[in-house]
């Protein structure tokens, strides 16, 4: 269902009778719950509408969740059928609510990353696409951010594409999900959980770039203690109270420790920067308590792995030659287990790229990828 607004907030107009005179809303995925125009750092300057609003949404465990993000339109008139979307699963910022693409500033704690991300991002929009981006859960609104959890990120991106639809009638139902890092693994399960999630729309594809992956392997990795985990603990305290946001099974207070307090406080309070920045002040080797469970943690983390996926609409996967985050091996590991299952799989390298670079190397790529689907 169609719900056009103006510019100003809205909320969701699904009802249902309890069988007195009172009526009760009931929100559905997709609904829109505020609208409002965006005007931070965060806007797209090819687009000629630029909205913050937030939205309704599922959990992984299928409850209702409120969920931000961003919705930019083109200038112009939309073509037949609608504005193409694509829609944008941002890489790891942090789990704090300040973290969140949405409330990016030009001097704000993310926007070294989600600034360029922006400008890539841009191009889309001047190639005549809606671009949707999602905070997820958590991030912004009241509750934990579940980082990495796929089925959780997979409904975030797809229905920000509802409620952008019922924000504006001239956005059409055909999309591309697409994102970076974090956001490479949920354009994955997103390739294969949105077909049968939202079958009003059509998924056209999805494009992951260096996609999160080997996640089941941080709790052991973190205890090893070796002195050449220490960059890594800066996802350490993310992954751990990402995984404790959804599944209570997961109990951080079991397996930190006193001394891994300041990433923990970090993670909590700051975005990546900040957690970087506190590992100096933690001992490598007194990270993970010596009689920690981590059975619970690393079966949850084992359940989200992207390669757990079976993608049922074409996937584009990106990664650069240089990346030490997610490496080249990382993600052969995650484009062979989809190919066996008979996904459709284009791999493309970028000599030189690192990390962050990768998403500006591959927007041609994707660009006449996601064309070739239209």
């Amino acid at each position: 269902m169609i719900r056009g607004i103006a510019a100003a907030a809205t909320v969701w107009t699904g009802s249902v009778s309890t069988g007195s005179s009172d009526i009760v809303p009931v929100p559905e995925a997709g609904d829109v719950v505020s609208a409002q125009p965006l005007t931070n750092a965060a806007v797209l300057p090819s687009a000629a509408r630029s909205e913050s609003i937030s939205y309704m949404s599922e959990n992984g465990s299928g409850n209702p969740i409120v969920v931000t993000g961003t919705v930019a339109i083109p200038a112009g008139t939309a073509p037949q059928g609608g504005w193409p979307v694509l829609s944008w699963a941002h890489g790891t910022t942090g789990i704090a609510d300040q973290c969140a693409p949405s409330r990016d500033t030009v001097d704000g704690p993310v926007h070294d990353y989600v600034g360029a991300v922006s400008a890539t991002l841009d191009e889309w929009v001047k190639d005549g696409y809606v671009v949707v981006q999602t905070d997820y859960e958590g991030m912004g609104t009241p509750g934990d951010h579940t980082y990495l959890n796929a089925r959780s990120e997979s409904n975030a991106v797809t229905d920000i594409v509802r409620a952008a639809r019922n924000l504006d009638p001239s956005i059409g139902n055909r999309w591309v999900v697409g994102g970076h890092s974090q956001g490479g693994a949920a354009a994955i399960s997103a390739s294969e959980l949105a077909v049968d999630y939202a079958p009003e729309l059509t998924l056209l594809g999805a494009i992951s770039v260096a996609p999160g992956s080997g996640l089941s392997q941080t709790p052991t990795y973190i205890k090893s203690g070796n002195p050449a985990i220490a960059p890594a603990l800066a996802f350490y305290p993310i992954i751990l109270l990402g995984a404790a946001a959804a599944d209570p099974a997961v109990k951080p207070e079991e397996i930190a420790t006193a001394e891994a307090e300041p990433l923990m406080a970090a993670a909590r309070n700051g975005c990546i920067a900040d957690i970087r920045a506190a590992i100096p002040s933690v001992p490598v080797d007194k990270a993970i308590r010596p009689e920690a469970d981590l059975g619970p943690w690393t079966q949850y983390l084992v359940a989200q792995e992207p390669a757990n996926a079976s993608p049922k609409v074409p996937v584009l996967v990106a990664q650069g030659t240089t990346d030490t985050l997610v490496t080249p091996a990382a993600t052969d590991v995650v484009v062979k287990s989809l190919r066996d299952k008979g996904a459709q799989i284009d791999l493309r390298t970028y000599e030189g790229a690192d990390h962050r670079a990768s998403v500006g190397a591959s927007l041609e790529d994707a660009q006449a990828f996601a064309a070739s689907l239209r």
